[in-house]
């Protein structure tokens, strides 16, 4: 034992009962005299020793200046810095004392803590990581006993309710439609992983949890008695949520670009808007659906378009006006459910989208309103275009002037319509072609602007002579015409000569008393029975309001019936 003890240090005398004291302690000793000293050192304390020697461990020094005064036994837990980092060392000064009392000489036990402490602390930190992981996962560990009952759940609580509030609380009872899963995974006799089910929250919610369960088994020689299990859940509720939501989505991302298919698929904006609604009503299993425009001429919104049951949702377009652009309401009647939205563009409302559905039906939900929603912004900007559309159709049609039709229009497109329903039904009609007389003076005179007020007068004049369903067009320069339909000889005359007596007003706009401003008209009565062309209806119009010309201005003059020979003009 005594090679295990470095020798005395300096002359201090050790004797073998000193050697034999710090030989088997098995950390550092040494034994000091009473200046502090040291006399003697074991094998690990040689170290210590050194450092004692050199002045280096003042924190020991004063430790052992602590138990000489006070001749007790000194104890301190000390961190000593060295090369190699921090050394923690659990250190005793115990004073040895002669006959007298006195101290004679101090024995100092150390003991190495460091890899104790290091290996507390790197313990206490484990727990505290996982303590907060816990706290902060959505995960809860369980653990149920032999009777299906909750005798462990984590510290947070799960699904609303606090730990201790599902601790004596069967499991099953938190589980939706429990008999749907075999096994059960709160009871089951074998290891499960990762088993989606639907449990109950405290508020009455549900929610959606991955569930993995191990058993737990006794061992009763050579059987195995199952006493409960144990597991943990992951509430995966807005994971699903999510998931369902993003299918929810791409769902209507393909019904509305169904819908928008098929309005791009037809060319006239009446079919557009007809495909729109059928397609919509499909796409939503609705009953029936309506698409309203903008109907500017009557300040409010028209019908434009509709499919399948229509009875019973006629007052669905009053409903419009006192919405905001997209807004949404459900309107209740005995018969129908319906949800209605308005269309807009840029911002401006210019129309409305309604569906119905029987009033007994499932309610409309979230995703309903959503599509039509969408449906309604690709219908307002279609409603646009077919406003645009609607707006360059006119200009090409009308004189930008007096906003009648122009000759094309007149000639082209109306006239044949008209004389082709006429023929059907077998009525008859009369063409006035109207020219102003010296109308080229009031210009020269007076200037454009009286012009145009003059060309203006008898635009005003010939409406006040028609009836909605009539024509009236600008031919161009000073001439017009008029058709109207289901009218007789004798009227046509009669309506002539009141247009000449009206007519007279226009005097006073002459460019001089030479010239008087006035009107000649020809008259052209159509009989369908006739087989007249268009062109032969036209003709005789213009040679009677010529003949007119040609005889004194100022009056009007009936066309010969089809056949007659023409007095045309030089």
């Amino acid at each position: 034992m005594a090679n295990e003890v470095a020798a005395p240090a300096g002359n201090a005398q050790a004797s073998d009962a000193d050697v034999k004291l710090i030989a088997g302690y098995p950390g550092p000793a040494l034994l000091l005299d009473a200046a502090g000293s040291p006399i003697l050192a074991n094998a690990k304390g040689t170290g210590l020793e050194k450092a004692l020697a050199g002045g280096a461990v003042t924190d020991i020094e004063t430790l052992i200046g602590k138990a000489v005064d006070s001749t007790s036994i000194a104890n301190a837990t000390l961190t000593i810095a060295t090369s190699r980092g921090e050394l923690v060392l659990d250190v005793t000064a115990i004073p040895a004392l002669d006959v007298n009392g006195a101290v004679a000489k101090v024995l100092l036990l150390a003991r190495d803590l460091t890899m104790e402490r290091n290996l507390r602390t790197t313990l206490v930190e484990s727990r505290q990581r996982y303590k907060d992981l816990v706290e902060i996962s959505s995960d809860f560990s369980w653990e149920v006993d032999a009777e299906g009952k909750f005798m462990f759940v984590s510290p947070q609580g799960a699904l609303g309710y606090k730990a201790e509030e599902l601790v004596g609380q069967k499991a099953r009872a938190f589980v939706i439609d429990p008999d749907e899963y075999t096994p059960f995974p709160f009871t089951t006799s074998r290891k499960l992983d990762n088993i989606e089910m639907w449990m109950r929250n405290k508020d009455g919610s549900t929610a959606c949890v991955i569930v993995s369960a191990l058993p737990l088994v006794k061992n009763d020689d050579d059987s195995e008695t199952w006493i409960g299990c144990r597991g943990n859940c992951r509430d995966v509720t807005e994971e699903r949520e999510s998931e369902a939501a993003l299918a929810r989505a791409r769902h209507r991302e393909q019904l509305l670009n169904y819908i928008v298919s098929q309005i791009r698929d037809e060319i006239e904006p009446h079919d557009m808007l007809m495909a729109a609604a059928t397609a919509s009503a499909r796409a939503l299993g609705a009953a029936g659906s309506r698409i309203y425009r903008e109907d500017a001429a009557h300040d409010g919104f028209a019908v434009a378009a509709e499919y399948g049951n229509v009875e019973g949702v006629e007052d669905l377009g009053q409903k419009i006006a006192g919405l905001k652009a997209g807004d949404v309401i459900n309107i209740d009647t005995p018969n129908w459910s319906a949800l209605l939205t308005t269309t807009q563009y840029r911002g401006d409302v210019n129309g409305a989208l309604a569906m119905w559905k029987p009033a007994k039906s499932e309610a409309w939900d979230d995703d309903h309103r959503l599509m039509l929603t969408d449906v309604a912004n690709q219908l307002g900007i279609a409603n646009e275009q077919i406003a645009n559309h609607e707006r360059i159709v006119a200009l090409s049609r009308t004189d930008s002037m007096t906003g009648l039709l122009n000759r094309r229009a007149f000639y082209e497109e109306e006239l044949p319509r008209r004389i082709s329903r006429l023929e059907r039904a077998n009525q008859t009609a009369s063409m006035f072609y109207v020219d102003m007389d010296n109308f080229k003076r009031v210009n020269d005179v007076h200037g454009h602007q009286a012009g145009d007020e003059a060309i203006l007068f008898l635009r005003d004049m010939l409406i006040n002579f028609s009836r909605p369903g009539d024509l009236i067009a600008r031919l161009g320069g000073d001439e017009f015409a008029m058709w109207l339909d289901g009218i007789d000889e004798e009227t046509s005359r009669k309506r002539a000569g009141q247009l000449i007596e009206t007519s007279k007003q226009m005097v006073t706009m002459s460019g001089d008393e030479d010239h008087p401003l006035g009107i000649s008209i020809g008259v052209a009565f159509f009989d369908p029975k006739s087989g007249e062309s268009l062109d032969d209806l036209l003709a005789r119009a213009d040679a009677a309001m010529y003949s007119v010309k040609k005889r004194s201005k100022g009056g009007f003059e009936m066309a010969p019936p089809p056949g007659a020979p023409l007095e045309m003009p030089d």
